[in-house]
């Protein structure tokens, strides 16, 4: 009696370990799964850059509501990563520029926003800079030099100013596109996985 209680027991235990196992495994690839279909990777000489959101590089800002800094700090993260693929360091340019496409597309050139009344911060490892878009020269958020083989990892926001003279609930809206430059003169583009 006691044996058949002894090989019921280890029978059980092996049984739960198999089960938990599984799950992990299950977990795991699932999250990789879903992951790997999300990030969207660019790349251009030197770098590669990967956009983590199903918008890719693509912004939009649909609604006209006035917030403060500290809310538009929270509204819908932008976020990349850009690697040095090089042994020397490598000069970068990231820029939100108008998606001229996509405002084509809809046809929605009479209905985007002003862009005095559009806040966006840019986010690194070091700190956070927030701009009116209308401030920006020649649509450049930040210039950085990246070290040999090193990576970075930049969130991107977009809001409408809190002091802005549009109403809220007014149909305007803004479309971007966030474009890496390297070395002043080449575009990071979309590569196939």
């Amino acid at each position: 009696m006691y044996n058949n209680y002894k090989k019921q027991r280890i029978k059980s235990v092996i049984i739960i370990c198999f089960i938990f196992a599984l799950a992990i495994f299950a977990t795991h690839h699932i999250y990789y799964k879903f992951q790997n279909e999300r990030d969207t990777d660019y790349s251009s000489e030197s770098l590669d850059i990967t956009f983590h959101e199903e918008t890719k590089d693509k912004v939009t800002l649909t609604k006209v509501t006035p917030v403060t800094d500290a809310v538009g700090l929270a509204s819908q993260a932008y976020t990349f990563t850009i690697k040095n693929n090089m042994t020397i360091p490598v000069n970068y340019t990231i820029k939100l520029v108008d998606d001229l496409e996509k405002i084509f597309e809809d046809e929605c050139s009479d209905y985007q926003m002003p862009k005095d009344s559009i806040r966006v911060s840019i986010k690194d490892d070091k700190k956070t800079e927030i701009y009116n878009l209308s401030d920006l020269t020649d649509n450049v958020l930040k210039k950085e030099k990246i070290k040999a083989l090193g990576e970075k990892e930049y969130v991107i926001r977009v809001w409408t100013r809190q002091d802005t003279a549009i109403k809220a609930g007014t149909v305007r809206h803004y479309h971007g596109e966030i474009q890496i430059i390297e070395d002043d003169n080449q575009l990071a583009i979309l590569t196939t996985k």
